[in-house]
């Protein structure tokens, strides 16, 4: 029997975790920690290996080096009972447009095996303002409201762990603060860590505890945004941003 995991263990480890298609790196050696509670951001440009590191540590792609726990779980070994306590929200997936709202949340809530899925459905409608959308196809949705059934899903059992990519990606200022706003209470009430791929700079400033810098798969660079922003001299993230994908240096 495999001992259990540590409940003081960070909600990510990753070490060295490397992914090769052939001849191209996609992620080279990268290691870095999510505490438990915490809020991290993954940013870089296009090709920089965020998705394709989000991808291994949900288990959906085997890293060709290094290694992941998840929740203090070995997720080479034991990655289901991980994903139990996991979840994952991207607007780039989308639901079964015939399915109605209800329908949707109901089969992952099944998949979860969530106790009451009724029930917790009709409380994430109430949080979520989402009990006139319940009826509807999912394909008849607006990009707002897609974006708060999303969420939906992706709080559906509770998760202890949330990866979220691109999470206010296409909507307007309203919606996004709105998002945004709900992200930041509903950590601060349930402890949730939160792992955070964005192109938007002042979300991640906002939102985040700690940055990831990368570039064609490498960690570049990485600290709190306060403490990114005095390294490279810059009144915000995006100038940070636009410094790394251009190889301007720091200091």
């Amino acid at each position: 029997m495999r001992p259990a995991p540590d409940p003081r263990a960070p909600a990510i480890e990753a070490e060295g975790l490397t992914k090769r298609y052939g001849a191209t790196l996609a992620v080279d050696a990268l290691s870095f920690t999510l505490p438990r509670g915490g809020t991290v951001g993954l940013l870089g440009g296009n090709g920089a290996g965020k998705s394709t590191t989000i991808a291994m540590l949900l288990g959906l792609l085997i890293p060709t080096g290094g290694r992941v726990r998840v929740l203090g779980h070995d997720m080479a070994r034991d990655r289901f009972a991980a994903l139990a306590r996991a979840n994952f929200s991207s607007p780039y997936i989308a639901l079964p447009h015939r399915l109605s709202v209800a329908e949707n949340l109901l089969v992952y809530a099944h998949l979860y095996d969530v106790p009451d899925a009724a029930g917790r459905i009709a409380e994430l409608a109430a949080q979520l303002s989402l009990a006139d959308l319940l009826d509807r196809p999912a394909g008849q949705l607006s990009a707002g409201q897609k974006t708060r059934v999303a969420l939906a899903k992706s709080l559906i059992n509770r998760p202890d762990l949330l990866l979220l990519d691109e999470p206010t990606a296409s909507l307007d200022p309203d919606t996004a603060d709105w998002v945004r706003s709900w992200l930041e209470r509903y950590r601060q009430e349930s402890g949730c860590a939160i792992l955070l791929a964005s192109h938007n700079m002042a979300e991640v400033e906002r939102l985040c505890d700690h940055v990831l810098m990368l570039k064609t798969g490498r960690l570049v660079d990485s600290g709190s945004p306060a403490e990114l922003l005095s390294r490279y001299g810059r009144d915000d993230l995006e100038e940070v941003f636009l410094d790394i994908a251009r190889d301007r240096r720091a200091g």
